[in-house]
Formats: structure tokens, C-alpha cells, sequence
């Protein structure tokens, strides 16, 4: 504790802060969407809050504070967008069970220190092609509310990509603050909404069916290692710290596992709003900035407990806005999983199948789009493989 209030400043409690604001300002919408597609009660959504909030808070301030390093622990951004149309399918009992099986799976590869072994041999382009599809109706709802609420859509697109020339890192926000004053300034705020209350927890009986863990279980596990764990690592390595991978898997898959049953659908490493902790805004000095993430893990803490008033929050705003919200706050991870799928032109037709397939949203035989399009994306990464030794032959035999 010595060293924490030795090692602690200004610059760091603002960017550790700021980070945990941004994954409220965006991430969070899309629980709020999957639960709304679902019909979850209140107290059930309020209980899924808490549990990320709690988890991610705790599991971040333990290990950033035991490793002295940056660690940035949230909910995975592309698990909650497959939430929304396989939630409703599932059920939400289904859906525990099936997070309690990819948590299960997360830390065995933690455990075998299988990390890096298993993104070697997934292609990227079908990984990326994955996440990309299910990311992007995102994208295509702000443009489904523009002529709903088209003054505070066009307010909030402008933000965004201003921002994004200006200061990219707090575009979230900035399109959040805009949101807010126009519906303040337009009055289409429902005040009634507005409710105080504190965050509780509620237990949810798992079920287990093979249609959650193919449609589910799987999935989630490809995002969390493509999506989360891999960028994760990146940010941390650029960033020069060497923490090992294996155990920030194996903490956040027992963290992920024990709050399954409240709502927790996943913990995992932050990519996008880890490098506010991660870089110089937080510290000039590396050895200091873990401060950033054990900030933002304490303000995680509180804002979980207010869990159900901030849910009440959301509620209150229109709903173009919250899925303007959405949609911009994951353009910047839609773009770049789609230049990574067809980035690699031997696994163009590989990544352009997992994406459109899992764009399409098709549910056959009980299994999710997201299953359908890995396999299909490796069904045609595995032919267009057969296919290219022979047609090497022949050229080395033609004259």
C-alpha cells in the first residue's frame, strides 16, 4: 500500500478513470441490447452488471497490484454482441451454462500454456472474418436510426469522426457527451426512468445443451483469445512490459467462472481501452502507470455496485441513441477486424465466407451464425489449401 500511494498521481488516476468511462460509454449498450432482446427483468440485468463490474474490478486492481504492471481487466466486446441474437434462442440459463464451458476451456489453455500454440494455428483471417460478422450490425444501426432521431444521430456522427481526426482515444465519449446534450437541449431525456437504487446479485441455475456449446461456447472462446487475449498481449508488449500471457488467462477464466451464474458472460484482457493505462498519458515513467489500472479497477468497483441506477440511466436515454452509441463506439474494431480478414490474400475467400456468413445471422439446426461461419471460413481455408499444392506442380512442370 506504501508503494501504491508513493507511486500515485494525477495523470494516472485521470487515465485509468477515463478508460473505465469509455467501456461504460460503449460496451456496455450492447449488454443493454442483448438483454432487451432477450426480455431480461431489471433485476436480472442489474445482477449481470454487477458481476462484470465486480469481476473486472477486482481481477485487474489484484493482478496489476501483484504484477506492478498495467493490467486492464473488462468484459469481452465481441461475447456481448453475439449475445444479442443468440441469447434470445438460448435463454439465459443455457447461456450461463455455456459460459461456464468456455471459461472451463480458457483456463485449461491457460493452464497448458496452449496460447500461443492455438493462435498459430487458427487462421487469422478467419478469427478476425468472425468477429467482424458479428460486430457488424452494430454498424449498420446507426444508420437504421438516423431517420428515427435524425438531428441527434448526424450530431453524434460528426462527433465521432472529428474526434477520430483529432484525438481518436476519446471519440467514445466525446460522441456520449454529445448524445447527452442534445437530448437534454431537444428534452427527450424520460426522467421517469431515473431510478436509485443499489446493484444486487441474483443466481442463475445453469443448463447445459450441445446447441449453447457449439452456438455459444465456442464462439466466445475464438473471440476472447482472437478479439481480447491476443490484442491484449499486444498492447501490454508494445507497451514493454513482459507479464506472461498463461496466468492473466487462467485468473480471468476462474474470475469469468465464479461469476457465471449472476450474469457474467466473460472476463477477459482490454485491448482498446488498455492503452490509455498502458501508454504516456497515464505516466512518464512505465514502472508507475499500473496506478491507471488500479484507478480504473476502484471506479469499476463503485460503478458496479450502482449497477441498477446506472442501468436506469441508459433506459432513460431514446433508444437511436443508444444504438448510435453502439454502432460508433465499434467502428474502430469492425474496421480492423475486417482489414485483418482480408488481409492475407491466401486466406482472402477464407475470411471473406466466415464474415458474410456470420453477418447474415442464419440460425440452422439450433447453432448460431457465429458457428456457421467458422465453419464454413475453415471449410474453405481447408479446400482452397488442397487445391494450391497442385496448382504449384503444375507451374513447376510447365515449360
Amino acid at each position: 500500500m506504501k508503494n501504491l500511494i508513493k507511486d500515485c498521481s494525477l495523470s494516472a488516476i485521470v487515465a485509468g478513470c477515463l478508460a473505465t468511462m469509455i467501456s461504460y460509454a460503449g460496451p456496455l449498450v450492447i449488454i443493454f441490447h442483448a438483454a432487451e432482446a432477450a426480455g431480461l427483468a431489471p433485476g436480472l440485468l442489474s445482477s449481470w452488471v454487477w458481476s462484470i463490474s465486480m469481476g473486472s474490478a477486482v481481477l485487474g486492481g489484484l493482478l496489476s497490484l501483484y504484477y506492478r504492471v498495467p493490467i486492464v481487466i473488462a468484459w469481452s466486446i465481441p461475447g456481448s454482441a453475439l449475445l444479442v441474437t443468440a441469447l434470445p434462442q438460448l435463454g439465459l440459463e443455457q447461456a450461463v451454462g455455456a459460459y461456464l464451458v468456455a471459461n472451463l476451456v480458457l483456463l485449461l489453455i491457460g493452464i497448458s500454456g496452449a496460447f500461443d500454440r492455438i493462435i498459430a494455428h487458427l487462421p487469422g483471417s478467419i478469427a478476425a472474418g468472425m468477429q467482424a460478422g458479428i460486430l457488424f450490425s452494430f454498424g449498420t444501426e446507426v444508420f437504421r436510426a438516423l431517420p428515427v432521431q435524425p438531428g441527434l444521430v448526424l450530431a453524434m456522427f460528426v462527433a465521432y469522426v472529428l474526434m477520430r481526426r483529432l484525438q481518436p482515444r476519446y471519440a467514445v465519449a466525446a460522441v456520449l457527451c454529445v448524445g447527452a446534450v442534445v437530448t437534454f437541449a431537444s428534452g427527450a431525456l424520460r426522467s421517469e426512468a431515473l431510478v436509485l437504487e443499489l446493484a444486487s446479485a441474483q443466481w442463475i441455475t445453469p443448463q447445459f445443451s450441445v446447441a449453447a456449446l457449439f452456438s455459444l461456447a465456442l464462439p466466445m472462446v475464438l473471440v476472447a483469445l482472437t478479439g481480447q487475449f491476443m490484442p491484449g498481449m499486444a498492447v501490454l508488449r508494445n507497451a514493454g512490459y513482459a507479464t506472461p500471457a498463461s496466468p492473466l488467462i487462467s485468473a480471468s477464466a476462474i474470475g469469468g467462472a465464479l461469476l457465471a451464474p449472476f450474469g457474467c458472460h466473460g472476463l477477459n484482457l482490454a485491448a482498446v481501452t488498455a492503452s490509455l493505462c498502458t501508454g504516456h498519458e497515464a505516466h512518464d515513467n512505465p514502472r508507475r502507470r499500473y496506478v491507471a489500472a488500479v484507478a480504473g479497477s476502484a471506479l469499476y468497483l463503485l460503478l458496479g455496485i450502482a449497477g441498477a441506477t446506472l442501468m436506469s440511466l441508459f433506459a432513460a436515454f431514446p433508444a437511436a441513441l443508444i444504438a448510435a452509441l453502439a454502432g460508433l463506439a465499434l467502428y474502430g474494431a469492425i474496421s480492423d477486424a475486417l482489414a485483418r480478414s482480408l488481409a492475407e490474400p491466401q486466406e482472402r475467400d477464407a475470411g471473406l465466407f466466415t464474415f458474410l456468413v456470420t453477418a447474415s445471422g442464419v440460425s440452422f439446426l439450433g447453432l448460431s451464425a457465429a458457428f456457421w461461419g467458422l465453419l464454413f471460413g475453415l471449410l474453405a481455408h481447408a479446400l482452397l489449401r488442397l487445391r494450391r499444392p497442385h496448382a504449384q506442380e503444375a507451374l513447376r512442370r510447365s515449360p
